[in-house]
């Protein structure tokens, strides 16, 4: 059955959370597996989703993400680095595909490089959580628009690779 929700908690570290459907009803359980079949290690808390979900003995469970949105109206830090930008500008920044050399979400940031490209791109938890991520994995692939920062290169958006890929075979049909 196809459910939209909202993500009530995930946690990397114990590689599940849980969504609460739009419809009520019990919370669906959501599996890094699931996720991860997505392109994602994670998922922000409060993020709405779209998953194929089916009941089992143990409750309900997600079986297939179709659709991950940000969380809305939450109260993000702005980081100086993109304040002073136009959207459009950050937008206009092409997406380049990246693989994420380490990230701690403990201090709120990591590096990522991106292909064929030798120096590091700054991460911070806020343009994930804008992206509806919370976490990322070491080797993560990632698609980024890129900005040169006050202290070097930084991410402004980021995206799952998968996803991008998604969109770009929508867009052909």
């Amino acid at each position: 059955m196809a459910v939209s929700g909202v993500v009530k908690w995930f946690d990397p570290v114990k590689g599940f959370g849980f969504v609460v459907a739009d419809t009520g009803g019990p919370d669906i359980l959501l599996h890094v597996n699931v996720l991860r079949n997505f392109g994602q290690s994670s998922v922000a808390d409060g993020a709405r989703v779209e998953v194929l979900a089916h009941r089992t003995e143990r409750g309900v469970q997600a079986t297939e993400v179709r659709a991950i949105q940000p969380p809305q109206n939450t109260q993000t830090a702005v980081l100086p680095d993109i304040l002073g930008r136009d959207r459009e500008e950050v937008e206009a920044a092409p997406l380049v595909p990246a693989r994420v050399k380490w990230f701690d979400k403990s201090k709120g940031f990591g590096f990522a490089n991106v292909f064929g490209k030798p120096q590091d791109v700054f991460l911070h938890i806020e343009v994930l959580r804008q992206s509806g991520l919370s976490d990322l994995q070491p080797g993560e692939a990632l698609a980024m628009r890129v900005i040169e920062g006050k202290r070097g290169k930084m991410a402004a958006e980021v995206q799952a690779w998968e996803t991008v890929l998604t969109e770009r075979e929508d867009d052909r049909d």
